[in-house]
């Protein structure tokens, strides 16, 4: 399974390395076997699966209830949970409370909070100290969108880059495993990575950090319309998907489905299987789940 240190030791050696949201069970799954070393259950998923305007919206509750799901899915992938909005801005001890919840109840190995500063420094170093890993995220943090007057890129100007330089390393110090980098300019995602020991992980900052992180749905193509620059869509599975409901619909309108394979016989009707050839999943009577 990877770990913390795996993760280190990839930037150590110089191996650049792929992040991945995942929400649900099915989704980490697929991650898992497909080899992505790195899960993460973003707070994205207020957008992506529950169809909020941002992620404000999220909740803790909701947070945990997606984690578990993808816990059930992965073996092999280091799990890290997204702190929404509010569960750890009022004191330290909300952030343990918080924090603890996704290792307990959410089968979590880290967690990721947004945003520098004397607080979030704070919470990174106590989290650490009480062996809860954590994973930074500096630059564009959508939890504040609206102070930000929008989703922006960051860091454009040099009080802006000394700023984010700043709060990497002082997450770094504060004991931080990682540090995600979101919409900056090139230029600084990797003079970032460049004064940093953890490794970083960019989304909308360049090539030149350690490793890259896209949404599930983005780099598959399930999100209609425009894409941000970042993203890059390896398929079109949002057309895929549409093109196959609607050849099940056409064959259940002319009566093409279900066809006699896809159907039950009465007990006795069905043909003989002999022992030295097991009856498969499709001859067998079983229904493994149902509409609902």
């Amino acid at each position: 399974m990877t770990t913390v240190l795996d993760v280190q030791r990839f930037k150590d050696e110089h191996r650049r390395f792929a992040v991945v949201t995942a929400y649900d069970y099915l989704s980490a799954k697929i991650l898992d076997e497909a080899g992505i070393p790195i899960l993460l259950v973003g707070d994205s998923l207020g957008m992506v699966m529950l169809g909020y305007p941002t992620t404000l919206q999220v909740t803790l509750d909701e947070m945990i209830h997606h984690s578990k799901a993808v816990a059930r899915g992965s073996r092999q992938a280091l799990l890290v949970g997204d702190l929404p909005f509010m569960s750890y801005h009022t004191s330290v001890e909300q952030a343990i409370a918080s924090a603890g919840r996704f290792l307990q109840e959410g089968g979590m190995h880290a967690v990721k909070l947004e945003g520098g500063g004397r607080h979030m420094v704070e919470i990174t170093r106590r989290l650490t100290e009480l062996g809860i890993p954590v994973m930074g995220h500096l630059g564009l943090t959508p939890q504040s969108v609206h102070q930000m007057g929008g989703f922006k890129v960051q860091g454009k100007s040099q009080a802006q880059a000394a700023r984010i330089l700043a709060d990497a390393k002082e997450l770094e110090e504060a004991g931080a495993f990682s540090v995600v980098l979101e919409g900056v300019p090139s230029e600084l995602g990797t003079r970032i990575t460049q004064a940093l020991h953890i490794p970083t992980i960019g989304i909308g900052a360049g090539a030149g950090t350690d490793g890259q992180v896209l949404v599930y749905h983005d780099l598959l193509g399930l999100t209609s319309g425009k894409a941000p620059k970042f993203v890059k869509r390896y398929a079109n599975l949002a057309e895929e998907i549409g093109n196959a409901v609607q050849r099940f619909a056409r064959d259940v309108a002319s009566g093409e489905f279900p066809g006699t394979e896809h159907t039950y016989s009465a007990n006795g009707a069905a043909p003989a299987v002999s022992a030295a050839a097991p009856a498969s999943a499709g001859d067998r009577d079983e229904v493994k789940y149902g509409a609902g």
